[in-house]
């Protein structure tokens, strides 16, 4: 008697998450296109103007998710790299190393919004705040990622050095997080949180919302397009790659 099975590590082999990720990121891409002119109609057009911050406000619908991304894609690439290394999976590499520019990409997009939305706030554009410094060291990290496995010819030996380095620098993101608790800091503290209800408007938490998921979703795109290249570039010596290609 034939009974069916679920083969669930299918597209862990790269041959096989390739064609998948071929199939799934312009689904991805097209979900962030739309999401993203939503939000921003939302954030720029829809919502009222801040009482105390007037339209300086409006830099948080980028800022926000910028920031909230770039600290979870951290911790989604150091759990690719570290599950790579405890079973030398050799997609996990590629994921974390396809993952690594779009978190720089969202990190440096959280400094520079923030430095835009702090010089009419604060008066300056930067201030060794404890929040602004530990997002620039996970910036830092993001580009040490970047440069060591750019650094080594050996994509498997990039990929252990890459993933004891991501796997340090997790214990940065928690700092990040609590640092407006932990510490007497400039920034403000969270506007939405999941223990109360949200201190703003809801055309502005709902525009916040959906530039989050949007983000996620240009973030997906990004990383399943990127992975098909590391792929292709790694795998080159192959058949189905030659046959792919041709």
């Amino acid at each position: 008697m034939k009974t069916n099975s679920i083969h669930w590590f299918k597209y862990a082999a790269p041959q096989n998450f390739y064609f998948l990720a071929g199939k799934l990121w312009p689904w991805f891409a097209a979900l962030a296109t739309v999401l993203m002119a939503v939000g921003l109609w939302i954030g720029f057009f829809v919502a009222p103007v801040d009482a105390q911050q007037g339209q300086g406000y409006r830099i948080i619908f980028v800022h926000v998710p910028a920031s909230q991304i770039s600290m979870f894609i951290y911790l989604v690439m150091a759990a690719w790299a570290g599950f790579g290394l405890a079973f030398n999976t050799r997609l996990s590499g590629m994921m974390a190393a396809a993952l690594a520019p779009t978190g720089a990409l969202f990190a440096f997009l959280s400094l520079l919004t923030g430095a835009l939305w702090g010089k009419p706030m604060w008066g300056t554009w930067w201030v060794w705040d404890a929040r602004l410094t530990s997002t620039l060291i996970l910036l830092f990290l993001y580009l040490g990622f970047l440069a060591l496995q750019s650094s080594i010819d050996d994509p498997r030996r990039a990929d252990k050095a890459c993933a004891v380095l991501a796997l340090v620098g997790v214990v940065n993101v928690p700092i990040i997080y609590f640092s407006v608790s932990w510490w007497n800091t400039l920034h403000q503290g969270a506007s939405v949180s999941m223990t109360r209800s949200p201190s703003m408007a809801a055309p502005m938490l709902w525009g916040m919302l959906i530039m989050v998921v949007a983000f996620w979703m240009y973030a997906i795109a990004a990383a399943l397009a990127r992975v098909r290249n590391i792929i292709l570039e790694r795998e080159r010596h192959t058949e189905w790659v030659k046959n792919a290609v041709e």
